[in-house]
């Protein structure tokens, strides 16, 4: 750990004079420079299975050549979405926007129609990129209607195509951005509408996974399966570019599933696991019921909740090693905090660690912007070379959550002891977080308040052993007959993913409302837990 002594609530950035600035192609020459032939990325089939692999020389080739491809499509700056699960080829196309001047818009395979649409025609996209299907979700289908509206889509590829996908690499050329340029818009919750577009820059990104993934202990000699979705930071920031950038071989699995990711550990003798609790805890239960030999597993990470001491516990025994947590945000791209391979169980199960290196992170009344005495609660802020750009063509949400002097307000209040350890005790934000993955109150609400019947509706986090939340959705009305939880499910099922869908239906007579009028949810999410309202489920 960072040894030092406090006053304040504020935690100056450590590790000495910051690195060069970074883009992701220096990143990845430098990592097949210094290792060519060794691997870097391979292929798991849903049953396990090796299926194509890439040398860290034939990953940059790979890249290069995508990259010279694309840039006889789009011009430097484009906005391209890519609308896939877990493939080599959103690997190799992350890698290329980068070698060709272009930003990667990332999109959940989950999402339907109404969601899509937004991405789309929010972050300016003038192309997609997308695979036919996942898991029922018929994408291409989805992504075509939808692209049918948006004149400004002007290619439609699919990634399995590589005709279609390399056409044109012959006649391209490599570009040459800048470490600070955007590379990447991922979609992130917030307080009211729809989801914002972060703009991420090639250093933040870069940087930001290779610190994590060092402080996780990943090295050249490591390798490990990458189980997280690609469309999130964690996924693609942390696992790809982190892991890439020190130069560890990565086994890409098309989804999470226990019986199949433990059999990988045990025979390609992995040596690091990145999952949210939910995943962990499925996965020891997975190794306890089969006896897989996961041995050779040395440090593992989790995020997106805090874990529990009986989970880290667990961990130790049954896996080999502790948990260490990270905490951030897409905004951050996306660490901000990580705990240290030897932080005591307390510190590992109570806090969200230390700053990782070179960011400094306060605690902050949340109505003076004062930073506060050590102990004291405030919202959690930081600032450093990992912070987004902005939030795309949304001025007025970038200088809310950015400060004239840069500092990063992240809606989540903490403490920070004197060691600079912080821990979370509640969120400015009413972001519901299931299973790791943000969901947005507001989105659901307002898709909920589009049925004939709901004149008013409130969607809440409740606690849960398993998601650490999950989506309670309080309606009101004065109409007719309620419709079942079953036919309220159909109805936003229409509308999106899913993880948004509400775990609970409860319907209410009044709220308690603030002196203003507002609903005052957190009272809704009291009296649930005190057992005051009888839920439905679906």
């Amino acid at each position: 750990m960072y040894k030092v002594e406090l006053t304040e609530s504020y935690f100056p950035a450590q590790g000495g004079a910051e690195p060069a600035l970074v883009t992701i192609g220096d990143m990845l020459r430098t990592s097949a420079a210094a290792g060519a032939d060794r691997m870097a990325l391979k292929e798991l089939g849903y049953d396990g299975s090796i299926g194509r692999t890439w040398t860290y020389a034939e990953l940059l080739a790979d890249a290069e050549r995508l990259a010279r491809a694309l840039s006889t499509r789009h011009a430097e700056g484009a906005r391209i979405a890519v609308y896939a699960n877990n493939l080599p080829e959103w690997v190799v196309i992350e890698l290329a926007c980068g070698l060709a001047g272009v930003t990667l818009v990332t999109v959940n395979p989950a999402y339907q129609k109404r969601e899509l649409k937004f991405v789309l025609e929010q972050s300016r996209s003038e192309a997609i990129y997308y695979v036919a299907d996942f898991r029922g979700n018929p994408m291409q289908e989805i992504a075509d209607a939808v692209c049918d509206e948006i004149p400004a889509i002007k290619h439609r590829i699919l990634l399995t195509d590589h005709d279609a996908l390399y056409a044109g690499a012959d006649e391209g050329t490599l570009r040459d951005p800048k470490p600070s340029d955007p590379v990447q818009i991922q979609y992130t919750s917030g307080t009211t509408g729809f989801p914002k577009g972060a703009l991420l820059h090639h250093n933040g990104l870069v940087r930001n996974g290779v610190d994590t993934m060092t402080r996780a202990g990943v090295t050249a000699s490591s390798s490990f399966v990458h189980n997280m979705p690609l469309f999130h930071t964690t996924g693609c920031a942390i696992l790809v570019l982190g892991g890439l950038g020190v130069g560890a071989t990565m086994l890409l699995a098309p989804m999470f599933d226990p019986g199949m990711i433990a059999e990988v550990i045990e025979r390609e003798q992995t040596e690091f696991i990145l999952g949210v609790p939910t995943m962990l805890v499925a996965l020891i239960d997975e190794v306890e019921a089969t006896g897989r030999d996961v041995s050779s597993t040395k440090r593992i990470m989790s995020g997106g909740a805090m874990v529990a001491p009986e989970l880290c516990r667990r961990a130790q025994t049954v896996l080999g090693a502790p948990i260490q947590i990270v905490y951030g945000q897409t905004e951050s791209s996306p660490v901000i905090t990580q705990a240290w391979f030897e932080d005591t169980l307390e510190d590992l199960t109570e806090t969200i660690g230390q700053p990782i290196p070179y960011v400094e992170v306060s605690i902050r009344d949340p109505q003076t912007n004062a930073v506060l005495p050590v102990g004291e609660q405030g919202e959690i802020c930081a600032r450093g070379y990992h912070i987004m750009t902005g939030y795309n063509d949304n001025p007025d949400a970038t200088a809310a959550a950015i400060d004239k002097d840069r500092w990063l307000h992240t809606g989540d209040l903490g403490r920070m002891d004197a060691r600079g350890y912080v821990k979370i005790t509640g969120r400015v934000k009413e972001m519901i977080i299931r299973g790791g993955e943000n969901l947005f109150p507001a989105e659901i609400e307002n898709a909920m308040l589009e049925h004939d019947v709901i004149d008013e509706v409130a969607v809440v986090g409740i606690p849960d052993e398993k998601w650490g939340e999950q989506v309670a959705c309080f309606m009101r009305t004065a109409k007719g007959p309620k419709p079942s939880p079953a036919d309220l499910k159909a109805f936003v099922r229409e509308r999106l993913s899913p993880q948004k869908t509400p775990a609970y239906w409860i319907w209410v007579d009044d709220w308690p409302l603030t002196g203003s009028g507002k609903i005052q949810k957190f009272k809704l999410q009291e009296a649930y837990e005190r057992g005051e309202f009888s839920a439905e489920m679906a």
